[in-house]
């Protein structure tokens, strides 16, 4: 697992983390922006940051799990702005009705 943080003069403004589940997957964990950070671009920079490595690690697709309700509809979007798409539960994840699995290939 890698970790990613944002900071600006001392304060977290995000994080989020890379983890391998095997030679050619990736999974996104952790992508969190503190509120006070909501709107500037954090988010957007850490996942160019994990999307970077995961190619540079050879991986041919990174997934990720999320919520479905109305707090996660900005994640939702920063996800499909960047060419993820939905798909099945992948690793370990089963069908679940709070939550939402993406997927983008490299």
């Amino acid at each position: 697992m890698t970790v990613w943080t944002a900071w600006d003069q001392g304060e977290l403004l995000g994080i989020g983390a890379l983890k391998e589940l095997d030679a050619e997957h990736g999974e996104v964990k952790s992508m969190r922006t503190a509120d006070a950070a909501l709107g500037r671009g954090v988010a957007t920079a850490i996942l160019g940051a994990i999307l970077g490595a995961a190619r540079t690690r050879g991986y041919a697709r990174v997934s990720l799990e999320t919520g479905t309700d109305a707090p996660f509809a900005p994640a939702h979007r920063l996800y499909e702005r960047h060419g993820f798409v939905d798909c099945e539960p992948f690793a370990d994840y089963r069908p679940d009705p709070l939550s939402r699995y993406l997927t983008l290939g490299l």
